[in-house]
């Protein structure tokens, strides 16, 4: 069975929910479609045992939220997008069963993931992402009283760290691989921007007494059947923290597989949008992180503008295309203040494992001169994960890219990608 939408919006994320409500706001009739359970993204997602997003940071959730739910957007949460069996038709799986979503008009907004980078103890347990162990503690894992450094790139790294002591963990320390000579010019450009000023005014007092290492990495974590310790580089002393949870991402990597699969045109690793988000490809538009990282304010504005471009009404976007143009400035000065130093390609040693669906070492990497040649000889990106985890790992050890992206981009049952879909989405949702 196919459900049939003026516009379908996959992601439901900030840019996913502004360009659905905006889109439907205006007349169309819009599908929004993701593979969480409920709308959010990770910025947004709601805590264990509440509905809908988490207000707690700000930022519109509540109001944008409230919007969607008063719109005639038809949300299909748990569902993920797979293939495209047809033009203008997107192929979902949910629960083991299959349907297919055709649309006029579609518009990508499927966030960004966490860039890890492999050194050795990377894969022992309690050693996650930053926006994982976020995710985890939403979801109801206990930390009061746990130990956790918090380690990586990015501004997120302030804010997890935050959240993670509200919840009753011990937060040891925050190291930030950017030195202070490139955070500081990026820290004074935001006094034009009170607002971001003041955000990050309340993540830093609620993580007062917490040490903030600049130009600082993981080295090595150490542990029997879980982490005990981790080793990191200050300002290029060696330092060994007892520790009971490492959370460690540096930065972010823009979803852009679906984007990818259906042809859009990929420039230096995001989705090449103009200014009304439209991508190379006619009917497609494109919203959020995976044009560019580039944070809540981007995000939000971008999808009003694919909304609203969708829908028939680019004549509406004048004023949100000169607010974005703002927007996409800080955008450019985050890249430069949290580019990711040389040292980190360092880390690994031979029997570091860099691929761990498939158990694939640094040492069984060296030689190979592309990402293809690896994945042929060494399985390297075949796993479960398809290559988001190792693949940003040996763009920035090898200098690698992905050469194509063919379906399916998700896991998903035999019986889906070879039979016409029979699945009836009658479990679909109205957001009144």
């Amino acid at each position: 069975m196919t459900q049939h939408f003026q516009t379908l919006v996959v992601g439901s994320g900030p840019a996913g929910i502004a360009a659905a409500t905006v889109a439907a706001e205006y007349g169309s009739r819009v599908g929004l479609i993701d593979d969480n359970p409920d709308i959010g993204g990770q910025i947004w997602r709601a805590q264990r045992g509440k509905s809908g997003p988490d207000i707690s940071h700000g930022g519109g959730a509540e109001r944008w939220s409230k919007r969607l739910f008063a719109s005639s957007v038809t949300r299909l949460q748990g569902w993920s997008v797979f293939d495209q069996p047809s033009p203008y038709t997107l192929r979902a799986e949910r629960q083991n069963i299959a349907a297919d979503f055709s649309y006029d008009q579609l518009i990508l907004a499927t966030g960004a993931r966490e860039r890890f980078l492999p050194f050795p103890g990377w894969t022992l347990p309690n050693v996650m992402g930053v926006g994982a162990i976020q995710a985890m503690v939403k979801g109801g894992l206990p930390v009061q009283g746990k130990r956790i450094v918090v380690a990586g790139s990015g501004p997120l790294l302030l804010a997890v760290a935050a959240a993670l002591r509200a919840a009753g963990a011990v937060v040891v320390c925050i190291a930030e691989q950017a030195s202070i000579k490139s955070l500081t010019p990026f820290a004074l450009s935001l006094v034009r921007d009170p607002a971001k000023i003041l955000q990050g005014l309340r993540y830093r007092a609620s993580t007062f007494g917490v040490p903030f290492h600049t130009g600082s990495w993981p080295v090595a974590a150490t542990g029997k059947d879980r982490i005990s310790s981790v080793t990191l580089s200050i300002h290029g002393s060696l330092q060994e923290i007892p520790c009971d949870y490492l959370a460690c991402g540096f930065h972010l990597v823009s979803n852009i597989e679906l984007a990818s699969m259906l042809g859009c045109r990929i420039d230096q690793g995001i989705v090449a949008v103009d200014e009304l988000q439209r991508t190379s490809i006619p009917g497609i538009f494109c919203a959020g992180e995976p044009t560019g990282i580039g944070g809540l304010e981007k995000s939000l504005l971008e999808g009003e503008i694919a909304g609203l471009a969708s829908a028939g009404h680019p004549e509406k976007t004048r004023s949100l295309i000169t607010q974005h143009q703002a927007a996409a400035r800080f955008a450019v000065k985050l890249d430069h203040a949290f580019a990711l130093r040389p040292e980190l390609k360092n880390l690994s040693q031979n029997d570091t494992i860099v691929c761990r669906c498939e158990d694939v070492s640094f040492a069984a990497l060296q030689g190979h001169t592309s990402w293809r040649s690896a994945k042929l000889h060494t399985r390297c990106g075949m796993g479960p994960c398809q290559g988001r985890i190792c693949g940003s790992a040996t763009e920035v050890l090898f200098g690698w890219n992905a050469s194509s992206v063919r379906p399916p981009v998700l896991p998903s049952l035999i019986s889906s990608l070879i039979s016409p879909t029979d699945g009836n989405p009658s479990s679909l949702q109205k957001a009144k």
